[in-house]
Formats: C-alpha cells, structure tokens, sequence
C-alpha cells in the first residue's frame, strides 16, 4: 500500500527532476508565444483526454476568467468540452479526428494550440497537432518523457521526464499553473 508519504516524496523528486530538467526556456517561449497570438486576436485552443480533458478545462476556466488577478478574459477554448460536436463527430466520422476537426473549425495562421498526452502518443491529440502545424498555428505540447509522436508536432516540448501517468499530471499541473502566470502577466 502506498502511504501519502509515498505519494508526497515521489511527487516532490518527480517535481525536482522536472525543475533541473531546464524547461525555463521553452516555458518562456511558448508564453511568449501564446501571449504574442491573443493581442494579434488569435485564438489559443487546448485538448487532451480523460484527465488531460480536466486540465484543459482547467487551464481554459483560467485563462477566460482568473488566475492571479482581475483582468479582461483571455480568448481560450477547451476542445474537451463541447459532448455534442466531440459524440457527433466520433459516431460519424472517427474519434481519432475530434480535436483535429474543431481544430479546423477554429485554425488562424498564428494562433496557438496546446495538446495534452502523458504518453504524446494519443491519436486525436497528435492529429490536432498535425492539423494545427497544417494551418499555420504554434503548436504546445505537454506531454511525459521523450514528448511520443507528438514531440515532432511542437514547436514548444514540455515533457516530464517520467512514464508514470499520475506523476506527470501532477507536474503538468505545476507546468501549466506557470504557464497561466505568464500569459495573464503578459496580456494584462
């Protein structure tokens, strides 16, 4: 049985190795990015699945209403969260493609998109990066060690360096609350 204790330290060395891993750079680069997009009206799109779905929701709740401070709401779109197009689109067509679709639907040369895998390897996310890289936007991605098949797709890689999928949730929280930070710091 894991104790808390378990759970806590394994996070914290996960969260140290993910520190020393020097991701500050590309942390920067892909706020700079994102915040770079919104003041030009690009929109910033953000999908995942299962838990990665709960944290594109929650970046979005963020990003639309607050993070740290009041402020005008940031143009941000969860392509987790509309049952409707996600069930449809998946009956008739492929569920494979449900991000990439609505992708299409939303793509502005210049606009951003940041996909959301533990593994990098989930189909429908890989295939909206594809179909963002396609259009013309910035691609993001969060994803575990090695960043999978997505890694080719982003232009801005944030990879835990961990195969364990509640340790790098867990990280790509402390990633993303970061992210939100910045972004609310830069178009404020």
């Amino acid at each position: 049985m894991h104790t808390l204790d378990h759970w806590l330290a394994d996070a914290a060395a996960l969260i140290e190795a993910t520190r020393t891993k020097g991701l500050d750079a590309v942390m920067a680069d892909a706020i700079g990015a994102t915040a770079a997009a919104l003041k030009a009206g690009k929109p910033f799109l953000v999908c995942g699945n299962g838990g990665s779905a709960a944290d594109a929701e929650h970046i979005v709740g963020e990003l639309v209403g607050r993070f740290l401070k009041d402020r005008r709401a940031i143009r941000a779109i969860s392509l987790s969260s509309n049952p409707a197009v996600l069930t449809a689109w998946a009956n008739d067509h492929s569920y494979e493609d449900v991000f990439a679709r609505q992708v299409e639907a939303h793509a502005e040369a210049g606009a951003v998109l940041m996909g959301i895998s533990t593994s990098g390897n989930s189909p429908n996310v890989v295939r909206a990066m594809a179909a963002a890289r396609a259009a013309g936007m910035i691609t993001i991605g969060l994803t575990g060690d090695g960043g999978g098949r997505m890694a080719a797709l982003c232009d801005h890689l944030l990879a835990v360096p961990s195969l364990s999928t509640p340790g790098i949730q867990q990280v790509h929280l402390c990633l993303y609350h970061c992210f939100c930070a910045g972004v609310e710091a830069a178009v404020a």
